[in-house]
């Protein structure tokens, strides 16, 4: 995730592919949007939007903590990898400082680990909307396979934007 902030800052102004979906969430109060991939078919849910790549290789979600301390975010976001059968090398941790994109803040953190396909990196992407919400994204991808992605990862993270 880390490579994918910097090649983020370096994408804001680059176009994304050529059919994507713009999603404002969540739908009952939009504070983020965000642009996917129509390949990934971005889809809603509860608080937030997800995508996979088209050959399934890289899953993403973005979702929406109101209120909520940094730590039960990550806490909830870990439960959510867990019951999708995926595992962190908590000894692989590496955290990203906070970089302004889009006018938020954004820190990552950052993992190796595994799901039933084998090798994986996983990250966490947290971005501060407002006082009251931030917006987590929840990343993992098959090692080896994930860097063909790199190009639509920076360009929706880069796409990420609060809502007025």
């Amino acid at each position: 995730m880390k490579k994918i902030i910097a090649l983020a800052l370096l994408a804001l102004t680059s176009p994304l592919t050529a059919h994507a979906a713009t999603l404002t969430f969540p739908s009952d109060e939009p504070v983020a949007s965000i642009t996917i991939p129509d390949s990934w078919k971005p889809e809603e849910i509860d608080g937030g939007v997800q995508g996979t790549s088209a050959d399934s290789a890289v899953y993403l979600s973005a979702e929406v903590a109101s209120g909520k301390s940094i730590e039960k975010v990550v806490t909830g976001a870990i439960d959510f990898l867990a019951k999708n059968k995926v595992t962190i090398d908590t000894s692989t941790q590496k955290e990203t400082p906070a970089t302004d994109v889009n006018g938020m803040q954004m820190a990552t953190l950052e993992w190796d680990g595994k799901d039933e396909n084998g090798p994986i990196s996983v990250g966490l992407l947290i971005a501060q909307l407002s006082a009251d919400n931030a917006l987590v994204v929840t990343y993992w991808g098959d090692k080896g396979e994930e860097d063909k992605h790199d190009a639509e990862v920076k360009a929706i993270v880069a796409s990420i934007k609060p809502v007025e």
